[in-house]
């Protein structure tokens, strides 16, 4: 073979390998961008949940215009959904619900940085309304 046949070959293996890399690096963004969402999601189902303990009566197993018996433990997230760990992750109550919030934490099963910690999403849920902010991506 010639040197030019010899330069191509070699030319065009390393533009293979440059496109796998950055395929796959693609493809792990995707993945943890996918899970961010799903996890934002499920923590704005449980975010309405908590709402509607807030406004039940307590006689009917809900809050009574409290997040109070939301407490930060198996029993407290228990209130909310019987699956607190799905395939995007896993749900926990962070901060214990007093008269007027509660935060909800979802920690999902991707890490998007690379800093070995997978993507965790935080709730505050109030009376009327829901805010989300990203601790680790």
């Amino acid at each position: 073979m010639g040197q030019q046949q010899i330069l191509l070959i070699v030319l065009g293996a390393i533009i293979v390998g440059i496109a796998t890399v950055v395929g796959i690096t693609m493809f792990n963004e995707n993945a943890a961008n996918a899970n961010l969402d799903a996890v934002s999601n499920d923590l704005l189902n449980i975010a309405s949940r908590a709402q509607q303990y807030f406004r039940k009566p307590t006689s009917m197993g809900g809050g009574g215009k409290s997040f109070t018996g939301l407490t930060a433990d198996a029993a407290g997230i228990a209130k909310l959904t019987s699956t607190p760990t799905n395939d995007n992750g896993t749900l926990s109550i962070s901060t214990a619900g007093n008269d007027t919030l509660v935060v909800i934490q979802g920690v999902g099963v991707e890490d998007a940085d690379g800093n070995s910690t997978p993507v965790t999403v935080l709730c505050t849920v109030t009376p009327s309304g829901a805010s989300l902010s990203v601790t680790d991506r």
